[in-house]
């Protein structure tokens, strides 16, 4: 199989800074992918310091116990174990760190392709899609204020993209001793796509809008930097980070 990856951040137009950060390394050798996103939180420079972190120890772990073929069952504890690390590394710092540091917490969404079985950790608002001819489905569940209240009945999808606390999220690593993790599994097949993101992208482009440049942009890597520029013509209120794989 000819598994691919791409991936960019940019911290948009409204930011002073970039407190995004993402990691995608393709093992061609062993058909399979480490991909990684996190949007960090936190005043001054706490934000970056927590999604680095986060990042590192997330990745760490995995290519510390990631072997070649394993499947969704064997790698499902294993990404689990990687975000509760990432958590413990990022309450710990943030503990330690003093005031500069206090608060300071991330979103992580995570995946491991291993040949067409692809497994994805979860914690806060950034996001995942599965992508094909057929269309595009979004993988995760936002642990945020506005998908409780969409799930509740008590917003629409339209209402839920102008509320005034769309960027709440109830869940997310570094906040607390533990967090709970949510896990997602399933198989892929040829020509399909995993993307991940953080909500700078999905706040501003619609998903049949990412959709279209996926299917229709041309390369991958061109798709990933027109849904940036598309972003960032619509305001780029927040930092923006997308990364792309196909199978």
């Amino acid at each position: 199989m000819g598994m691919n990856a791409w991936g960019l951040t940019d911290k948009g137009v409204a930011r002073a800074q970039n407190q995004d950060a993402f990691y995608l390394h393709v093992i061609h050798e062993d058909d399979q992918a480490i991909l990684t996103v996190c949007d960090g939180m936190g005043g001054a420079r706490a934000g970056d310091v927590a999604a680095k972190l986060a990042l590192d120890t997330f990745v760490g772990e995995l290519g510390r116990v990631l072997k070649p073929k394993m499947d969704a069952k064997a790698l499902r504890p294993l990404l689990a174990d990687a975000a509760a690390r990432a958590n413990e590394a990022v309450f710990a710092k943030a503990e330690s760190g003093g005031g500069a540091y206090a608060g300071m917490g991330t979103t992580l969404v995570g995946a491991v392709v291993s040949g067409y079985e692809v497994v994805i950790a979860n914690v806060g608002d950034s996001r995942a899609y599965r992508i094909n001819p057929l269309g595009i489905s979004r993988v995760t569940r936002d642990h945020s204020l506005v998908e409780d209240l969409l799930t509740m009945g008590d917003l629409t999808v339209q209402e839920a993209r102008s509320h005034p606390s769309k960027n709440l999220i109830t869940r997310a690593l570094g906040t607390d001793v533990r967090v709970d993790c949510d896990l997602y599994s399933f198989t892929m097949g040829p020509g399909e796509y995993l993307l991940l993101c953080s909500d700078g992208l999905t706040n501003v482009v619609e998903d049949q809008e990412i959709l279209y440049e996926v299917l229709n942009g041309g390369e991958p890597a061109t798709s990933c930097i027109q849904l940036k520029e598309l972003a960032c013509v619509r305001g780029g209120p927040d930092n923006i980070t997308i990364v792309l794989v196909a199978l």
